[in-house]
């Protein structure tokens, strides 16, 4: 039986991959912590922690009629990005998928009333969500298969849940598999305008694009490191007004694979809560409880019932 052993709301912005002389010029000469935060990250648990796949939920990536995983035996060649290609160009990326899973997930999308196919066209385009944080935390370590499912444009919150509850039957359905989850996206997530944006390019919060913005995001980075996904789940049309990246579908897929309102990991931060012309931007990891995603913690007793598809 499979099993998910850690996962993550990670920031992919495209500052964290620019040399370090453009970081500094933009962030008042200092490091951003974005970056220095995805290194010790790397450290402490992609280079330790015992796993073979990484599975990418993508915020990027929009799908429209499904939920697309990938499911290519390798993927590997050159990446530009349409968006901002000046600063992410023609960055080599190289690594294993994992079909095998990847069909497993597709197979678990009727019990929980969804629609997911694995692609493997060599073909199939990769989004800087992917590719940037696979720069940090997978390039280098070449046995470590990776994974990436797209958010589905016409889905909403409910449909996210079951993917990740598909997502999580998927990998209690393999053989041993040990997963990582990487929700791959910002938090609150309106920009500058274009004639404004570059007074605002500093990673300091006071350039989120709004005081209201910046209070919503710290709360539910507080909420994330107490085990409290209940609230967060609880106050998603609330955290809607300030925009949240992809209305925070990378977040509720992976809620929706550890447990939805009954999961109780805790957080813990890896850099500093950070701006990125005008978004809100942090990195959060939760460790797989001892007594598992749904075990006994601050918010158990309030949480709810549990999701009986869901893996514990």
């Amino acid at each position: 039986m499979g099993e998910i052993v850690g996962a993550g709301l990670l920031a992919h912005v495209p500052t964290i991959v620019l040399p370090e002389e453009t970081r500094r010029r933009l962030n008042d000469g200092r490091e951003i912590t974005l970056v220095t935060g995805l290194r010790q990250l790397r450290e402490e648990v992609f280079e330790r922690a015992d796993y073979d796949t990484v599975v990418v939920l993508d915020s990027h990536w929009a799908t429209t009629v499904e939920f697309v995983v990938t499911a290519q035996q390798r993927r590997a060649g050159l990446f530009t990005s349409e968006e901002l290609p000046r600063g992410m160009c023609r960055m080599p990326y190289d690594f294993p998928g994992d079909p095998e899973l990847a069909r497993a997930i597709a197979s678990f999308a009727d019990r929980h009333g969804t629609w997911i196919t694995p692609v493997d066209d060599a073909y199939l385009p990769i989004y800087y969500a992917t590719v940037n944080l696979w720069k940090f935390l997978g390039e280098g370590l070449p046995d470590k298969r990776w994974v990436t499912i797209g958010v589905c444009q016409t889905g909403d919150a409910e449909d996210h849940l079951r993917l990740g509850r598909a997502l999580a039957d998927g990998i209690a359905a393999t053989s041993g598999r040990r997963v990582l989850l990487i929700a791959s996206g910002a938090l609150s997530h309106t920009f500058w305008p274009l004639r404004e944006l570059r007074d605002h390019e500093s990673g300091d919060p006071a350039h989120i694009f709004t005081p209201e913005a910046r209070a919503a995001d710290r709360e539910r980075i507080a909420w994330f490191k107490e085990g409290r996904h209940d609230r967060v789940l609880d106050t998603m049309d609330e955290f809607r007004r300030h925009r949240p990246e992809a209305g925070f579908s990378h977040y509720l897929m992976m809620a929706g694979a550890l447990g939805e309102r009954a999961c109780t990991a805790t957080a813990r931060q890896y850099g500093e809560y950070e701006n990125a012309i005008g978004t809100g931007q942090a990195h959060l990891w939760f460790d797989r409880p001892q007594g598992g995603w749904t075990g006994t913690g601050p918010s158990a007793a309030s949480a709810g019932p549990r999701n009986p598809h869901s893996l514990r």
